[in-house]
């Protein structure tokens, strides 16, 4: 065997035991759970931008009953107008400081909308509208659809934190520098699920 071969033999299985030494220490794991990460992620931003889209139609409809709360609309409309200016870019899963900042904008829609659709039950124009029950429907299947999508993203970051933290994946997050993302928290799920409280003390002006 030549000089040559042997230099060529010998870079080969280096390249293979470089290869066996990053994949037994999780690099192809981060490389497939990041793309999860990132598919679920998209999914959740088309979710949150689908409720964006039905919100004008519902103040359209909402703003042709007499004596509405405006309050509780002008808060709808601020809420939206605060969520969409945050552009939700791929990146944002890996800036915890945008990606909270982010989840605060949505909860605080979330919050808007759930009050509005509480205080429209005291006015029988609209419940007797069509229109409006039908845009109820889909608010209400886009915020379902909202709730699974995030909770198929919480589990795609949590296992693609355990990777980032555990050993012998720690020192290949380390040396390529995979941060551990950031995740929905605990406390806003419960604040998005928990409903405004609304007094039946007196009609609503």
């Amino acid at each position: 065997m030549t000089l040559s071969s042997l230099k060529r033999s010998a870079l080969a299985l280096t390249v293979a035991a470089s290869a066996l030494s990053l994949s037994g220490c999780g690099y192809n794991d981060f490389q497939r759970l990041d793309e999860q990460v990132k598919s679920q992620w998209s999914e959740v931003l088309n979710q949150y931008q689908r409720r964006a889209d039905l919100i004008p139609n519902i103040v359209a409809t909402v703003k042709g009953e007499a004596n509405f709360e405006q309050e509780t609309l002008t808060k709808v409309i601020e809420a939206r107008s605060k969520a969409t200016s945050i552009q939700a870019t791929p990146e944002l899963v890996n800036n915890p400081e945008a990606f909270q900042k982010f989840q605060a904008a949505q909860g605080e829609l979330t919050g808007a909308l759930s009050r509005l659709m509480m205080v429209s039950e005291n006015y029988p124009n609209l419940k007797a509208n069509q229109g409006f029950q039908d845009l109820r429907v889909q608010l209400e299947g886009t915020e379902n659809r909202i709730t699974v999508a995030r909770g198929k993203y919480i589990k795609s970051v949590q296992d693609y934190n355990v990777l980032a933290r555990s050993f012998p994946s720690n020192l290949t997050a380390m040396v390529f520098s995979y941060e551990v993302k950031p995740t929905f928290t605990v406390e806003n799920e419960k604040a998005i699920s928990a409903p405004p409280a609304v007094s039946f003390d007196k009609p609503a002006k």
